[in-house]
């Protein structure tokens, strides 16, 4: 899109990676990284510059060649049409327990089983759902999935410091050294869409030794405790690595404050009002 067309946006309209969000297509990075990579067209034309914006109500967005319905904000449209728009769309919230083997994505080309899977027909049959942040295939424990675009951006962008608690396993016995290098970061290497290399900082906000396994036979090993307010991609994994501990298992065992509590693997469960008050309060405090 062009620079004059964005300015024009600029004065009326949303971001469009917001609008997609709103549309249920993604969290808004997640938004962000389809439109970098060149699969979303606004008006017949690929975007791959950001910031852009659109009008929801006249302009025809598209992800992969199929238009997308783009709900009208509430100072783009009448009051009766607000009113309704509301009534017809409900945010809807499922806390998962993600097992082994199953992807964090909506949808696989080679039919592999995904997150969106895991919630009962019931609940995603008339909704756009997606997942909230990442957990790669071996790893597991919970993920929320959602519709609601703006409490899925708090939840991930680095800016409000939402925690999430994991429990990893690793080979060896972990040392104080160790542990001191993860608290004090790393520097790891990202490659971007455009094929270059990017290098961003990784800090755990907390690790701790939970036990020390000394067993000859199966070998020794390690539990701890990691805490990160940022995730890189596959980033506990690749810290570990850098200081000589190999991840056996990884779980993800606290959302800020959500935590499974009776919810089993495989198991997926509609939060109610407080849980999503809880984790909106949690946004709110993290400055």
């Amino acid at each position: 899109m062009s620079k004059s067309i964005a300015s024009e946006r600029a004065s009326k309209g949303v971001r469009l990676q917001k609008a997609m969000a709103d549309a249920g297509l993604g969290a808004r990075r997640d938004c962000e990284e389809m439109i970098v990579a060149g699969r979303v067209q606004v008006n017949g034309r690929v975007v791959q510059t950001l910031p852009c914006f659109v009008d929801p109500a006249s302009d025809v967005v598209a992800l992969d060649g199929e238009v997308i319905e783009l709900p009208i904000p509430e100072d783009s449209a009448d009051s009766s049409t607000t009113q309704a728009a509301s009534k017809a769309r409900a945010f809807i919230y499922v806390l998962i327990n993600k097992p082994k083997g199953v992807i964090t994505t909506t949808s696989d080309p080679e039919g592999r089983r995904n997150v969106i899977d895991l919630v009962p027909t019931s609940i995603r049959r008339d909704e756009r759902l997606f997942p909230v942040g990442r957990l790669d295939g071996d790893s597991t424990g919970l993920l929320l999935i959602t519709n609601d675009g703006d409490l899925a951006y708090q939840l991930t962008h680095p800016k409000f410091g939402i925690t999430k608690e994991y429990r990893v396993l690793t080979t060896g016995l972990a040392s104080d050294e160790q542990l001191q290098k993860l608290r004090a970061g790393m520097y790891l290497v990202n490659p971007a869409s455009d094929g270059t290399k990017t290098s961003k900082r990784a800090a755990m906000e907390s690790v701790r030794i939970i036990k020390r396994f000394v067993d000859r036979a199966r070998g020794d090993r390690t539990m701890l405790s990691v805490t990160l307010r940022e995730g890189q991609n596959r980033e506990i994994r690749r810290m570990l690595a850098r200081v000589g501990l190999k991840v056996r298992e990884l779980e993800r065992v606290a959302i800020g404050p959500l935590r499974a509590g009776d919810l089993k693997p495989g198991q997926a469960k509609l939060l109610g009002k407080k849980d999503v008050e809880k984790l909106r309060a949690a946004t709110l405090g993290s400055d």
